[in-house]
């Protein structure tokens, strides 16, 4: 369905109407039409096939949601007043108009205890977190935390910061290894595979962090706890069979693997 773009503008007039200031009501009622006149019921099935809480869900597609994301453009005050609604679909924009410049850390602390799947983690991790200042401290503060999604929260952070921040020196993923290989006995689902992640896009970057990511795989794959051994395992197996490596170059000066590495 084509996004509606005189409903979106609308709203992108009023914020900039009041010089940026706190997101009205009406801004954000603006953006659940929006939302709800692009939802089906097919959309809202497959939320919950893909194991996403679909309590606060409408049913949009992501395409859609990124859509009305490009129209509406950064607006870190909408983006707050979007995320209190708890709407599935209103904070899977959060991660599109929000400024990383303006998140505050305790911001992504509180948005990070909310998460309650995959979807929302990974995503504001994607394409918002990322590129916070408050970035790579998040990475060791979550990995310690003890709830699925905000533990998750720092490895699928750590594996975006490997494909997005070009700058970082290779002493920092070597640090973010050591931090995954303590977590790796975590035996829940979705915090394993985003031990593989970070560990594929790690090793992805150039070859020292290749080998670097490959040994702490076959430790990990020689352990006596079966977590640790499937993060491991799974790990080895991806990274034997994708490419090494096509020459760009990393923040440290190495080469870096272009590589697919989505989300799991």
């Amino acid at each position: 369905m084509a996004p509606n773009r005189k409903a979106a503008t609308r709203v992108t007039k009023r914020t900039r109407a009041t010089g940026g200031a706190s997101a009205s009501l009406a801004d954000v009622q603006s953006i659940l039409d929006w939302l709800k006149s692009h939802s089906t019921k097919h959309t809202l099935n497959g939320v919950a096939r893909y194991g996403i809480p679909s309590d606060n869900a409408l049913g949009v597609a992501v395409k859609d949601i990124q859509a009305l994301g490009k129209i509406v453009g950064r607006n870190h005050d909408l983006a707050l007043a979007l995320w209190e609604t708890e709407c599935y679909e209103a904070r899977m924009l959060v991660s599109f108009i929000g400024d990383p410049d303006r998140l505050t850390s305790a911001q992504m602390d509180r948005w990070c205890r909310d998460f309650d799947s995959w979807a929302i983690c990974d995503t504001l991790c994607f394409h918002l977190f990322d590129r916070s200042p408050h970035a790579w401290a998040k990475v060791e503060q979550w990995s310690k935390r003890s709830s699925e999604f905000q533990k998750r929260a720092a490895f699928a952070l750590l594996a975006c910061l490997a494909g997005h921040d070009k700058d970082a020196a290779d002493e920092r993923f070597v640090a973010g290894l050591v931090l995954l290989e303590d977590a790796a006995s975590d035996d829940r689902n979705f915090i394993k595979k985003g031990h593989v992640w970070a560990l594929r896009r790690i090793g992805g970057r150039n070859a020292e962090l290749f080998d670097a990511s490959a040994e702490v795989a076959r430790r990990l794959a020689a352990s006596t706890n079966a977590a640790a051994r499937w993060v491991g395992k799974t790990t080895l197996r991806d990274l034997k069979t994708r490419p090494k490596a096509v020459g760009s170059e990393s923040g440290s000066g190495g080469r870096v693997t272009k590589r697919r590495g989505k989300s799991i």
